[in-house]
């Protein structure tokens, strides 16, 4: 059915509209990644304001005021309500684990590494997402991903040890553990979310309505509510950001793409934008094996995707 001032599309003008669509969602994809090149650098500036409690709630809360201006715009706030009693409650329990739990993790990370280190390792979830797959989907391991994960790892072992394998010295091993142990709780939540019904819009609104509760709970037992305004600041800019309407311009880039291949290897970018921002914002010195580790880490992820089922 058509909408009035609509008009149908011709045949003859498909490739048009095909080329239009992958050019915008290109333009979305590269909109999502720049704004997160920028989030590791929000994490450690936010942190210098508040702790890892507070910069949880402040996140959670503003993101879930983000999401509902965007299921407000969309008019989908009768779909919100009439969520079944089933899905909605499955929703808010997976909120437990993202954004709770895994964002917990991540900042306590943040909290204990240079950014340069955390960043990195971090983005290795897309391979603990392949890994741990195998055993709870029942999907047949290849050695496409299994070698990816040799690669993937000896990136962040280089990156953790400063390049200097000697006494396994790392930055802070717990630091290290956490980012790590972020990664499987980010790859956990994206596999139970994906069996979801819900509209990916909604179902995460309900995410974060089961954590926001939990986020006071912490706060009011562990930290205080007396934070400052440039942490309310920093941790308004996480939530939108990270959070946020950041994921709703990555959504709209892949439903727009003609090729979602070319818009998901534009991700690859966020890294080595983050380090940038790390250096000149954050004022670390970025070691070379940091960079090395990093090529690793990319190197591997992008074997993994531009591989079959098997190798």
């Amino acid at each position: 059915m058509m909408l009035a001032g609509e008009r149908e599309i011709q045949p003859a003008e498909w490739g048009h509209v095909a080329e239009r669509n992958q050019k915008r969602a290109t333009w979305c994809a590269l909109g999502a990644v720049t704004i997160w090149s920028t989030v590791a650098t929000a994490f450690k500036l936010a942190l210098r304001e508040m702790d890892t409690f507070q910069l949880l709630l402040v996140a959670v809360l503003v993101s879930l005021a983000c999401l509902t201006a965007v299921v407000a715009a969309r008019r989908d706030l009768g779909v919100l309500i009439r969520t079944p009693a089933g899905d909605r409650l499955r929703a808010l329990l997976l909120g437990v684990l993202n954004p709770f739990a895994y964002y917990l993790i991540l900042f306590a990370a943040y909290d204990r590494l240079p950014a340069q280190v955390a960043q990195p390792i971090n983005y290795t979830w897309a391979l603990t997402l392949s890994w741990l797959a195998i055993p709870l989907l029942k999907q047949k391991p290849s050695r496409r991903v299994l070698l990816a994960g040799v690669v993937c790892y000896a990136g962040v072992f280089l990156i953790a040890t400063g390049g200097s394998a000697s006494g396994f010295r790392t930055a802070d091993p717990v630091g290290v553990g956490l980012a790590l142990g972020s990664t499987v709780l980010w790859a956990l939540y994206w596999l139970a979310n994906a069996r979801s019904r819900l509209d990916p819009v909604v179902g995460l609104w309900w995410n974060f309505a089961g954590a926001a509760p939990l986020c006071l709970a912490v706060v009011l037992l562990q930290s205080s509510l007396a934070i400052p305004g440039r942490g309310l600041l920093a941790g308004a800019y996480v939530g939108a950001f990270e959070m946020g309407f950041t994921f709703i311009l990555w959504l709209s880039a892949l439903r727009l793409a003609v090729s979602a291949a070319r818009v998901a290897n534009l991700i690859f970018l966020s890294p080595l934008l983050s380090l940038v921002l790390i250096h000149f914002v954050l004022h670390e010195p970025v070691l070379p094996a940091t960079v090395a580790g990093l090529g690793l880490i990319i190197a591997g992820l992008w074997w993994q995707q531009g591989g079959g089922a098997s190798a």
